[in-house]
């Protein structure tokens, strides 16, 4: 890209460009490195993001070039033929579909090598520079972004070669970006180990640890529906709101994944960090500005405040059949559903549970944020046993956010019933493209917007939160409950969620609209 152009293409089929004054010039072509490029989180995230990136003109051709790096030996053809049919078509970009995956994969080149010696990393270097030089790059002015589509059993020796072989060479307007993803570490310990492992090697602007949920398009928009819209302020709070769920659901298992998912259970692989992350969001107070580093801070000061989690409050599951798998110990006690409550102790949430749930082989497959309201004082209506008003957003699928609420049933008897107000996204934006969350992440790392990633003290502090009761069922002190798949899971969750305030509508169900 030519002097004085802008680092990417300034027009947003995404959303809302940030104000131009957060843009910095730079010049200097742009290398994006995927270490890991023959495993499965490349192929089908890392590469499609990338792709549609391209194809909707957020990377060029003329100045981005795409370098897959990982153990195996293969050609250059042969990674683009692995990545092929991943590539799935843009709306409204069919009739194209074939030209434009032909003119991208043209811009991926293959290195083989160790994750851990020398060798592998200076022929990377040597190829990333061969590529800077035939495009006339200022030396120095470069842009380096390394995407570890890694375990994170490899980040360090994998940290430790790019900072000795792959850096950008001088700071001249270019810069060097790793990106890391989940899970960061087991508990506290070993996730400090590894954030000072790395921090040793890189600065602080320097790290993007990902977590895929902050890319999605609804969590995205709770800070706009919370601070752009009047009327939600004075209900935000605990004189308002009974309780909030956020819930995770599969209708499957691990599916061939056992092994690796017994290793970490759904309390790491899910509510740690998505669905604490979507807790930071619907809690946290509102930041001075929306410079990334104002948004973080609130976000910290909310796992500050959660309370150490209490024994009772806790509900863990194991889906029959879950050892069955070859790769499970039959004795396992990892976890495949629980059910948490975290109790924030600060002026605005005292007394409100946040029951988060998350399970696998489920009786249904979402994601979504439920506010529940207290009940109407003085209900005159007698309509109380129909249900509360609910505040629902749906993360996925099938993108919405409805106004559960009490209406009168049309006709000449005054009967209530249970609706909604209803913004479902198939139906409003139909025209739009709704990004995957790995093309908005990593559209925001090119940028330097670090808003949508997780800083180390928020690491920590989410740690913090959780580790005491990982140790518990890691020593067997807290035992999984069986469910059967298909169900809700075990029916001491629902029992919990009552106690905690959570009422159930019966005879209401939120049905999607179709166009």
């Amino acid at each position: 890209m030519g002097s004085g152009q802008w680092s990417v293409v300034q027009r947003s089929p995404l959303g809302t460009e940030p104000p131009t004054s957060e843009y910095v010039p730079e010049s200097g072509c742009l290398s994006i490195i995927v270490l890991g490029a023959s495993g499965d989180l490349a192929k089908k995230k890392t590469f499609p993001a990338l792709f549609h990136l391209y194809r909707q003109g957020f990377i060029q051709s003329h100045d981005v070039h795409i370098f897959g790096y990982a153990r195996s030996k293969m050609s250059d053809h042969d990674l683009r033929d692995r990545i092929r049919g991943y590539l799935t078509p843009c709306k409204g970009c069919e009739e194209t579909h074939e030209e434009d995956v032909n003119q991208f994969l043209q811009l991926i080149k293959y290195v083989a090598g160790a994750y851990d010696t020398e060798e592998g990393f200076r022929l990377l270097d040597k190829a990333i520079s061969e590529y800077e030089v035939s495009k006339n790059s200022t030396d120095g002015s470069s842009r380096r972004l390394f995407y570890l589509a890694l375990p994170p059993s490899v980040y360090p020796s994998v940290c430790k070669m790019i900072k000795s072989y792959c850096m950008n060479k001088s700071d001249l307007g270019g810069w060097t970006r790793i990106v890391v993803e989940k899970p960061f570490g087991r508990d506290l310990q070993s996730a400090e180990e590894l954030s000072s492992q790395i921090g040793e090697l890189f600065e602080e602007p320097q790290i993007y640890r990902i977590d895929h949920y902050l890319g999605k398009e609804l969590v995205q928009n709770l800070m706009v529906l919370r601070f752009a819209n009047r009327f939600f302020l004075p209900l935000w709070n605990r004189d308002n709101i009974s309780n909030i769920q956020i819930v995770f659901r599969e209708d499957f298992g691990t599916d061939g994944r056992g092994g690796y998912f017994d290793q970490y259970g759904i309390i790491r692989d899910i509510i740690q960090n998505h669905l604490l992350q979507v807790l930071c969001l619907v809690a946290m107070e509102k930041p001075v500005s929306l410079k990334p580093e104002h948004v973080r801070d609130e976000k910290v000061k909310v796992l500050q405040s959660v309370l150490p989690i209490e024994d009772s409050e806790v509900v863990l599951g194991q889906y029959q059949g879950y050892t069955e798998d070859p790769t499970v110990p039959d004795n396992s006690n990892t976890p495949t559903f629980a059910t948490v409550i975290l109790r924030i102790h600060n002026e605005r949430w005292e007394g409100v549970p946040f029951i988060i749930k998350a399970g696998k082989a489920l009786n249904s497959r979402k994601a979504e944020i439920r506010v529940q309201f207290k009940d109407v004082p003085g209900d005159i209506y007698k309509c109380k046993k129909q249900g509360r008003n609910e505040f629902v957003i749906r993360l996925q699928p099938s993108e919405a956010m409805y106004m559960k609420l009490t209406v009168k049933e049309p006709g000449l008897e005054m009967n209530t019933v249970q609706s909604e107000l209803d913004l479902s996204y198939s139906q409003r934006y139909q025209q739009t493209i709704i990004p995957e969350a790995y093309e908005r992440l990593i559209l925001d790392t090119i940028r330097g917007d670090q808003q949508h990633f997780v800083r180390r003290d928020e690491l920590k502090a989410a740690w913090e939160i959780f580790t005491p009761l990982l140790h518990k069922i890691d020593r067997g002190e807290m035992k999984s409950l069986p469910y059967k798949p298909g169900s809700r899971g075990p029916e001491e969750a629902d029992k919990l969620a009552e106690k905690s305030g959570f009422v159930q509508t019966h005879g209401y169900i939120w049905i999607p609209p179709t166009l």
